[in-house]
């Protein structure tokens, strides 16, 4: 009797170079969504990988970047959705890479360059993932697959949602592997069930029509002093937000949830020594600050006013503006966030500070006990012969409630090629090689078993 599992191994294995050169080959193409640079040549580029590995391609245009398509026909009525991004984040500080963003280089047992992570080597390794499968079974899959490559990821999908909701025909499907996935810095295969919901928005405060000199502080009003008052009013003194209501529809972790927490490493070590962290928000060690991620945060991103170049400018600031990022739980709501932070504002006399949106995306979360979990949980077990760890909540955002929740709440897992630290959105960002064939393997068994689930 073949061993499929072992077809699998050996096609990847021999095909390992091959799909390096063809990540290669994607992130020489640059694709900076924040600044529009390359996108669409890149998206062109995508739809002849996609044709290229036998998917019959659709380009979706939108307000911003287009949305591409790729479907495959299999053997069972089951379907599996793979959620990829094509765009990259700026490579800059450029003097800080060791061999140009843009031009991929080997060396050291990985690949480096910009999207060798995040997101362009998880996309390659998904496709070989799909060959791999293909060789195992004649040519054919024992399930549809269908690939969404869209080109905005990166700064905050701003066009993902309507495009499901327009497209839910098209997209219709029964699970999603999310853009991500890996290992922990133990080297341990480890998915998350959800991510939180962000609110981004930008504060801002005029009191001056011009700079002016600060010999006129005792009588003009300071645009940066109003500004910090008004953050400062966001939270209390022991961290916790100060806004009215804020809290109301925040799910705290269930009991199965605690159990998966208490089940996971300790980073604390890992992250003061990679941040250089004397103490944690709030003191917090152990139980606690493992399960910190279900505590929403209110995040100053940035702040600019008056002078902040080098040397003296004795000046008053006229205009100063803050950006904040509001990270939320399972059941809080982006939109209802919004309208409480213009209360409080308006309630505690900062009537003129200015809240402008600049996004938002909705919070997430599956079940461990989801049959897709459970396959994953098996076959990563299988492929990297180290326990399957299962996060309840990953602390950032992404619009996986874009797809689940129009596609009749879908289960969404990770799983990929990352480590602990793959430098994805800084200078040098790589992908081990060890780590591309690996996570190619785990996704390879994953469809291979799919069409099996009976839910």
């Amino acid at each position: 009797m073949i061993n499929v599992e072992n077809q699998l191994d050996t096609f990847l294995e021999k095909n390992l170079d091959l799909y390096i050169q063809e990540t290669s080959e994607l992130c020489a193409q640059p694709s900076i969504s924040a600044r529009k640079e390359g996108v669409l040549e890149c998206a062109e580029l995508v739809i002849q990988i996609l044709e290229r590995h036998g998917l019959q391609t659709q380009k979706f245009e939108t307000a911003g970047s287009p949305v591409l398509v790729g479907r495959a026909t299999g053997e069972s009525e089951r379907t599996l959705l793979f959620y990829n991004h094509y765009d990259v984040q700026p490579p800059e500080p450029l003097a800080l890479w060791t061999t140009p963003p843009f031009q991929p280089a080997v060396r050291d047992g990985a690949l480096y360059a910009r999207g060798a992570m995040d997101d362009k080597g998880q996309f390659i390794a998904r496709l070989a993932a799909l060959d791999a499968v293909r060789h195992a079974h004649n040519g054919s899959l024992p399930c549809n697959v269908t690939f969404v490559v869209e080109g905005e990821e990166e700064i905050g999908s701003p066009h993902i949602a309507r495009f499901v909701r327009e497209h839910t025909d098209v997209l219709e499907c029964h699970a999603a592997i999310w853009e991500e996935g890996g290992t922990d810095p133990e080297g341990n295969p480890i998915t998350t069930l959800g991510c939180r919901g962000i609110l981004y928005v930008e504060l801002a405060v005029e009191t001056l029509k011009l700079d002016a000199h600060s010999g006129g502080a005792h009588h003009l009003p300071n645009a940066a002093w109003r500004l910090v008052q008004a953050l400062a009013s966001l939270k209390e003194a022991d961290g916790k937000i100060a806004i009215a209501g804020f809290y109301d529809d925040a799910h705290p972790p269930s009991a199965p949830d605690l159990a998966l927490f208490d089940a996971l490493p300790d980073t604390e070590e890992w992250l003061r020594e990679t941040y250089g962290v004397k103490e944690f928000v709030g003191g917090l060690t152990g139980d606690d600050f493992k399960r910190a991620v279900f505590n929403p945060t209110c995040n100053i991103a940035g702040l600019t006013a008056g002078h902040q170049g080098e040397g003296l400018k004795t000046v008053i600031p006229a205009r100063a503006t803050a950006k904040v990022d509001f990270r939320l739980i399972p059941n809080q709501d982006p939109d209802d966030i919004f309208t409480k932070l213009r209360a409080h504002l308006d309630r505690e006399g900062f009537t003129d500070v200015r809240v402008t949106r600049l996004g938002a995306m909705w919070p997430y979360k599956a079940s461990a006990e989801d049959p897709f979990v459970q396959l994953a949980k098996r076959n990563a077990e299988a492929v990297y012969s180290r326990a399957y760890r299962i996060a309840p909540l990953a602390g950032g955002s992404s619009p996986i409630y874009a797809f689940a929740a129009p596609l009749g709440d879908i289960p969404v897992i990770s799983a990929g090629v990352g480590n602990s630290n793959n430098r994805a959105h800084s200078p040098d960002e790589y992908v081990r090689l060890d780590d591309f064939l690996n996570g190619a393997r785990h996704i390879a068994r994953i469809l291979n078993d799919f069409a099996k689930l009976t839910q």
